[in-house]
């Protein structure tokens, strides 16, 4: 798989679903300014994947957010298996700390097989944090607070993407052709 159909598809699920659907209100005023990063890691094994994470929390910090506001830092292959995606998280969040980057940036994690304590694998309400591909998003924090000024209830956010999706139903996400995402 070529790192242009794994961009092509990072890229259609969030037109169609972050978008499309609107689980996140501010990720379309940065997509559309073409000020979202998005890097497809080829680390052959977690030391040198989170190498390539330190790389880009660093680009995010140095670089003006007009320029590149958020990354996503795909990995297609490293973490096939949710649970042992999860369980790595803890050491993204160090890295932040590590680069001396805590309130300055923190990162989202979605995956393909996206599971939400206490929730079975084929709920719905998993597929707010669904991608076709093991994905750390990189955030600014001031993108943030800025976004969540402009947003009076985000706070509700959450609660509204569960209700979407719960609307929408798995055959109305199978029917936005993401592939897998939708696995």
């Amino acid at each position: 798989m070529t790192d242009d159909i794994i961009i092509a598809d990072t890229c259609q699920w969030l037109e169609k679903a972050v978008i499309g659907l609107n689980l996140c209100p501010f990720a379309k005023s940065v997509y559309v300014k073409k000020q979202v990063r998005i890097v497809v890691s080829h680390a052959r094994h977690l030391d040198a994947f989170l190498e390539d994470l330190d790389r880009e929390l660093l680009l995010l910090a140095e670089v003006d957010p007009s320029e590149i506001d958020t990354t996503l830092l795909i990995h297609p292959t490293l973490w096939p298996d949710f649970e042992i995606f999860n369980d790595c998280l803890d050491l993204a969040d160090q890295a932040v700390i590590d680069n001396e980057l805590e309130g300055i940036l923190q990162i989202a994690s979605f995956h393909p097989q996206f599971q939400f304590a206490d929730t079975e694998p084929d709920d719905i309400t998993n597929y707010t944090n669904r991608a076709p591909y093991p994905t750390l998003h990189l955030l600014r924090e001031d993108s943030i607070a800025r976004a969540v000024e402009a947003f009076p209830d985000a706070s509700m956010i959450f609660e509204r993407n569960m209700e979407t999706l719960q609307k929408l139903g798995l055959a109305g996400w199978m029917a936005l052709g993401l592939g897998k995402s939708a696995t």
